[in-house]
């Protein structure tokens, strides 16, 4: 079989399914952020002083961050699971979060001196970044990769790793009310290194899991 016809078997199969796709994605996203919630609130829940470092641009700076992730991975998932749709302009949009990133580490350094670099980025919870992250973000991976399965991705590897960041955006936005270190060099390293252990898994969800 030609590729261009197990394309259009798969779209078909797709369009046969009870739920529509576009339907389908959603209601997936809001099960992982309940689940995500779930996890979050019966684990560590909120800084105490969350409502008054919600009044602190370093602390909002980190939900733009994650948010934008979630959302930019949420675009591109969607795509990839639907054969033979374009991924350019969501795969652009992936470049969003870590040129925001980027550039709020720029800003840090050149206001922050040489000295308090390290403290900035060590900080003081990077252990429990590092736990607490994946370990909110592993049932929406997990909820994610079924998804996937219900579509039809044609690169199930790339899939599977888009999976793991879109859990790892939603699991870092939730974390990111509990964590007291604002600098975004504790965000671009430790926020950074938890999302990609779940991208990693993603990955190989994708490759064993999802695999057509």
């Amino acid at each position: 079989m030609r590729t261009e016809d197990l394309i259009k078997a798969l779209d078909a199969d797709i369009s046969s399914k009870a739920m529509p796709l576009r339907s389908a994605w959603w209601l997936a996203a809001c099960m992982a952020v309940v689940v995500a919630a779930a996890v979050f609130w019966m684990t560590i829940g909120p800084r105490p002083d969350f409502m008054a470092a919600v009044h602190t641009m370093r602390f909002l700076a980190k939900f733009v961050f994650t948010m934008e992730l979630a959302a930019s991975a949420f675009a591109l998932i969607r795509v990839l699971s639907t054969p033979g749709a374009s991924t350019a302009r969501a795969l652009a949009w992936m470049a969003a979060a870590p040129l925001l990133v980027a550039v709020a580490v720029a800003l840090e350094l050149f206001m922050v001196p040489q000295a308090l670099w390290g403290t900035r980025m060590v900080g003081s919870n990077m252990m429990i970044c590092m736990g607490f992250i994946p370990l909110i973000g592993i049932g929406p991976l997990a909820i994610f990769l079924w998804m996937l399965r219900y579509g039809a991705p044609t690169r199930p590897v790339l899939a599977g790793t888009v999976a793991g960041l879109l859990a790892g955006g939603l699991a870092a936005t939730f974390y990111a009310a509990h964590c007291f270190d604002d600098s975004p060099l504790f965000v671009a390293t430790w926020y950074t290194i938890a999302i990609a252990a779940l991208a990693l898994l993603g990955a190989l969800g994708g490759r064993f899991f999802v695999r057509w």
